[in-house]
């Protein structure tokens, strides 16, 4: 089976391939390494690697005639620049669009979807669920899901992910690399009050293999444990790990921050027959022993930096 990964060199796409690096797959990338780094995955026989944008038609033209993919697994995302709309357009609008016509035009088995709990905007219910209004205001938020609204009046047999926090190896996005970084560095910290749901890795790998096979369900799903939990109880969980014993002050979420986001997960449970069972605390501390390891490099953020406010 070919799988072409689009934003393979980011978070979620390489540990998907070194997920799969014993598999019966054969993987190609592309990636503009915006976000991500070239250095993270090396090709082989298993896996071809081309930089690129999905907004250049013409290329991804190329790859799918040359490679042929049986699936497509669209992980790539604009989200580093919150005032940069043109960008976050071209990638997670035009580019969807450029992946969606080119599947259909080659008959692609399966086209996989990752998209951002964003899309829900501040929430009326929590957990969320999947028939929630659509309320995106960010740029991010918005792009993605004009995205996703063009797979699903796509003729393409896909599903969409809308994803909880997936703690994982090279997580360089939202408040852990953040306070690990920080406090390792011994820098103060703040914590936004706000709450998130999170998904341990290994959870998201359980049902990426459910999802590959091509009679499993077709549709959107929350992918989420269904468990809410503060900034506040991660930055604890941090300090402890670190033995670092400071006060830090809790603000008001600023305005283009969501307080609540828990997806609630029980249509995918039913659908797939699964269940996130990692919990919450060992998740993260996986993390953090990952970071003690490896380092935290750059941290990206969807949200505006304070000091530009």
């Amino acid at each position: 089976m070919k799988i072409l990964i689009t934003g393979g060199a980011g978070c979620l796409g390489s540990n998907l391939i070194e997920h799969w690096e014993n598999s019966k797959y054969e993987i190609c990338v592309v990636d503009n390494f915006v976000t991500s780094e070239k250095e993270l995955i090396v090709s082989d026989n298993h896996l071809k690697v081309i930089q690129g944008d999905i907004s250049d038609n013409d290329l991804l033209k190329k790859i799918f005639k040359n490679f042929k993919p049986d699936i497509v697994i669209n992980s790539a995302a604009s989200y580093k620049d919150p005032n940069d709309w043109i960008t976050d357009i071209k990638t997670n609008v035009q580019g969807c669009i450029n992946l969606v016509r080119l599947s259909e035009d080659n008959n692609v088995q399966k086209f996989i979807n990752f998209q951002t709990a964003l899309c829900y905007g501040k929430p009326e219910i929590i957990p969320i669920p999947l028939d929630h209004k659509l309320n995106p205001f960010t740029s991010y938020g918005i792009s993605k899901t004009a995205g996703e609204q063009y797979i699903i009046n796509s003729g393409l047999p896909f599903i969409s992910m809308r994803l909880a926090n997936v703690v994982s190896p090279r997580l360089s996005i939202g408040p852990i690399p953040t306070f690990y970084k920080r406090l390792k560095n011994d820098l103060n910290c703040f914590c936004s009050d706000t709450y998130r749901d999170f998904l341990d890795i290994e959870d998201f790998f359980n049902i990426m293999d459910l999802a590959l096979e091509l009679n499993s369900p077709n549709g959107i799903y929350n992918i989420s444990s269904g468990e809410l939990h503060s900034v506040k109880e991660i930055y604890d969980l941090v300090a402890n790990h670190l033995s670092v014993d400071k006060d830090v002050p809790i603000v008001d979420p600023e305005e283009d921050d969501v307080q609540k986001v828990c997806l609630d997960p029980s249509k995918t449970e039913e659908a797939f027959n699964w269940k996130a069972k990692v919990s919450f605390e060992e998740s993260i501390y996986k993390q953090l022993s990952w970071y003690d390891k490896f380092g935290v490099s750059e941290v990206y953020s969807h949200l505006t930096p304070p000091d530009k406010k």
